[in-house]
């Protein structure tokens, strides 16, 4: 693993001359790069205070066939790492011509999952790995950078919808370059932050299921109604059937098990208070994730309806934001 952090990118699999015979969902070319990152607290980033931690983390890059600069969505991970539920979404994503960037936040800090800890990593430390991710796709030759989305799911997904504050481009995206989309995936909205309905100009569509217990819909859907309130362009599609994951009906699963120990904000009400401070709005004290609103125990499961309806909703969203043919 260490080789490969060390380069500058390396190829993988290089069968573009032969993309014709292809099918369409296999990459014409992948790609493997270093990006370098930080560690941070979420009081250093909420503050614009870079002292942290240098480290390197990982992007796969798949570069679907087709020729000249490519639309691309960049997927974030959740709590358990990069896991089975992105395969398919890269598949289907590269079936369409659409380049995938996958990020693996966790690899090079020396994390496989932060479920049952959700304290070893500060949560906005994976909008710095998105940017620093940017910066690498403006300077590729074959990424149109007018047209790349932003694909979260769960902490990936949290990631993905904060990484649009106007306030957070800002402060730690430097790469010049603006995501035309975010697409959040069962996000934790249950944290107020300083002017977080002030985000980029861009369509943010997020995807809930009503019986979600690890993230609740109830504190999205409180959100939205703000981000509406200040004119932005959101939706949230919420499935009533569906619980946490439910994506991964793609790949045939239907059945609902407990994340054994994993922790959960589900009854926490979490604002930014001075300094970059998050505060447990009940207590007025400092937020961790040992106080009494932490729970344990939250449910996952697929369910394939959903997921394909969700799959269709994506596509058909892209390929009108990307104006494929």
């Amino acid at each position: 693993m260490a080789a490969w952090i060390m380069g500058t990118g390396i190829l993988l699999a290089g069968i573009e001359s032969h993309a014709q015979s292809m099918p369409k969902d296999i990459a014409a070319r992948v790609e493997l790069y270093p990006i370098p990152s930080l560690t941070l607290s979420d009081q250093q980033f909420l503050s614009g205070d870079a002292d942290g931690k240098p480290v390197t983390v990982a992007g796969e890059f798949r570069i679907a066939q087709g020729a000249g600069r490519l639309p691309v969505v960049v997927l974030m991970h959740g709590s358990s790492g990069v896991g089975a539920n992105i395969e398919p979404w890269t598949r289907q994503f590269n079936s369409m011509g659409i380049s995938t960037f996958v990020i693996d936040g966790f690899s090079g800090r020396g994390l496989t999952v932060v479920g049952p800890n959700q304290a070893l990593l500060g949560r906005l430390n994976l909008i710095i790995d998105i940017y620093r991710s940017l910066e690498i796709l403006a300077k590729h030759p074959r990424v149109d950078p007018d047209r790349i989305v932003l694909m979260g799911f769960s902490r990936g997904g949290q990631a993905a919808l904060y990484a649009s504050l106007d306030r957070f481009n800002r402060l730690w995206n430097k790469s010049g370059l603006q995501f035309a989309g975010y697409i959040p995936f069962y996000p934790d909205c249950s944290t107020t932050y300083l002017g977080d309905t002030e985000v980029a100009a861009r369509p943010i569509r997020i995807f809930h299921g009503t019986p979600d217990d690890y993230n609740p819909v109830a504190s999205c859907k409180a959100y939205v109604a703000r981000l509406k309130d200040a004119k932005r362009d959101v939706v949230l599609t919420e499935y009533p059937d569906s619980q946490h994951a439910f994506d991964l009906g793609l790949l045939g699963v239907s059945s609902m098990v407990v994340s054994a120990n994993a922790q959960t904000a589900r009854n926490c009400h979490i604002s930014e208070g001075e300094g970059g401070v998050l505060m447990n709005a009940d207590t007025q004290a400092p937020f961790t994730y040992k106080d009494a609103c932490i729970e344990l125990n939250p449910h996952v499961g697929g369910n394939p309806a959903t997921a394909k309806a969700a799959r269709k909703a994506v596509s058909d969203f892209l390929q009108t934001l990307f104006r494929l043919g």
